[in-house]
């Protein structure tokens, strides 16, 4: 809807132990009035597994291969 109608769809997140009704923000962008319907296909709804890890306390972190350069998707071998 987004390219075609200038429609986003407001994403966010579904806690696991939500059991309220699930509804979805939409936001026109576009010039014209835009009419929905109930049935209308508006979004998608992508579920995930949810891992629940015991997490442990350390005094200090081991050395990793990328050591101090950074953090997610920098360079690891930068110029």
């Amino acid at each position: 809807m987004a390219s075609q109608i200038a429609i986003a769809v407001g994403g966010g997140v579904i806690d696991p132990d939500y059991t309220g009704e699930v509804t979805v923000i939409l936001g026109n962008h576009g010039e014209a009035d835009r009419l929905f319907k109930k049935g209308d296909r508006i979004a998608q709804l992508i579920i995930e597994k949810v891992a629940n890890a015991d997490a442990m306390e350390v005094d200090e972190l081991g050395i990793t291969e990328r050591g101090k350069m950074g953090l997610g998707s920098s360079d690891m071998n930068p110029k």
